[in-house]
């Protein structure tokens, strides 16, 4: 089976992602939501390639990176430049939700520009860890570490 990397999946509510290896296998990984970061998780490779089940299917990188930054703003909490795009994001949901409708098309496009920012900003903020370099924000987890 030829597969088209990087691939995108729901691998029941989580974000997984298929890349290539250097040797040409594959390797994936999930969206952790103690850390925001991606983790290594190779065991559920076949569940995506393979799956029948409804609760585990492809996802374009649009709804990839909605989805991702959809849990990591329910469930990261801090401070910085991420964290209020987030704040704009769901004060645009609590109006909605108020006036009883579902965002605009406006909103719409608004919400997936910021999303496309913020998951660029925590994949150079990775970046700069994995360097050894200091974070440059604070955050933690809604779950128990």
């Amino acid at each position: 089976m030829t597969i088209e990397t990087p691939a995108y999946f729901r691998h029941h509510d989580s974000p997984y992602r298929l890349d290539k290896t250097a040797d040409g296998g594959l390797a994936g990984s999930i969206l952790s939501l103690r850390t925001g970061r991606f983790v290594e998780d190779n065991d559920k490779i076949d569940d995506v390639l393979f799956a029948q089940a409804g609760d585990i299917g492809t996802l374009t990188e649009q709804q990839f990176v909605i989805r991702t930054e959809d849990l990591r703003r329910d469930y990261l909490r801090g401070g910085g430049p991420i964290f209020a795009l987030y704040d704009t994001i769901s004060a645009m949901h609590s109006v909605a939700r108020e006036e009883g409708r579902p965002l605009s098309r406006e909103e719409a496009a608004l919400k997936v520009s910021l999303y496309r920012r913020t998951f660029r900003m925590w994949e150079d903020e990775f970046a700069r860890l994995d360097a050894g370099e200091p974070p440059t924000f604070g955050y933690t987890s809604t779950l128990a570490q």
